[in-house]
């Protein structure tokens, strides 16, 4: 993807929603830990022009450079960083930026992520069994399925993917392991496709099984609650947290933590979805949910 196509390609999931509920204002100071291609992190920085400040923060250098092109005309106002967002509170000590009006995460894999076949994230393009966010660092899907015995993978199956049937998966793969390396993104689907028989409507059998290896090869759950769990540290009073997920596991997590923190209030009363405009428009959008919350004066 040329950086040029950016901005025509990507449609940030719940743009107004998330705008309404951080409320980004002239001189403010903002962070977006999950900058992807810098789409909710142009708009944050439209809405507080002319003075308004933003930290980006990805773990994927790729899209860091897609969000440095992106956001070029909004000059020094920006910074980009290279980083897990679970490390938010590290990163705005390292930018002078100890606490910020305001902070977006958007857990959605992007469509960057899910369009290059090189980066395994897809059972729909033939492709290496990656799947890192960071490819810098960290073992892939590939190295998991390689290295984990049945038990861990069945676990991994159930609990981040939802698999009902994990034990069969999870026994297909140790089984095959033997006999071939399973290193591609059509092999793992395959293999899916032979052990479970029963079929869903309009739902690919290895969809949670690559679901489950992504979450689990990026440490995706483990970083969120670290992250929440520095989060409402890291906002003035009055300075509002945005989280959009895209499953159940997330939202879970998100809806749990906030309602445990007394530092912050809830400003949304019940979970905020995309409109059936935007669902038409954008597929990606059908299964985001958007949580808002605010800190509280000291």
């Amino acid at each position: 993807m040329l950086a040029s196509d950016v901005s025509t390609v990507h449609e940030p999931v719940l743009l107004e929603e998330a705008m309404a509920f951080l409320a980004p204002v002239p001189g403010g100071s903002y962070c977006d830990a999950t900058v992807g291609m810098g789409g909710h992190a142009a708009a944050i920085l439209e809405r507080s022009a002319p003075d308004g400040r933003l930290v980006g923060i990805d773990r994927d250098e790729a899209a860091l450079a897609l969000a440095a092109t992106r956001l070029a005309r909004f000059g020094d106002r920006v910074r980009l960083v290279h980083a897990r967002f679970a490390s938010l509170a590290e990163v705005l000590a390292s930018v002078g930026a100890d606490a910020v009006d305001g902070c977006l995460v958007d857990l959605g894999v992007s469509s960057m992520h899910l369009d290059r076949p090189e980066r395994g994230f897809s059972f729909r393009h033939e492709g290496p069994l990656d799947m890192r966010m960071d490819q810098s660092a960290g073992e892939t899907a590939a190295d998991l399925l390689h290295r984990a015995d049945a038990a861990e993978l069945e676990s991994v199956l159930r609990d981040l993917g939802e698999e009902r049937y994990a034990r069969r998966i999870a026994s297909a793969i140790v089984a095959a392991r033997d006999r071939e390396a399973l290193t591609t993104t059509s092999a793992l689907a395959a293999l899916v496709a032979r052990a479970v028989k029963s079929r869903e409507r309009s739902r690919d059998p290895a969809t949670r099984t690559f679901q489950a290896l992504r979450i689990a090869v990026n440490d995706e759950l483990g970083q969120l609650e670290r992250l929440l769990a520095c989060a409402p540290g890291c906002l003035r009073p009055g300075g509002r947290l945005v989280v959009i997920s895209f499953h159940s596991l997330e939202d879970r997590i998100v809806k749990r933590s906030l309602r445990a923190m007394s530092s912050l209030r809830i400003l949304t009363k019940h979970v905020v979805v995309a409109s059936d405009q935007e669902r038409d428009r954008n597929p990606r959008s059908r299964s985001a949910k958007l949580r808002a919350a605010e800190r509280l004066p000291a």
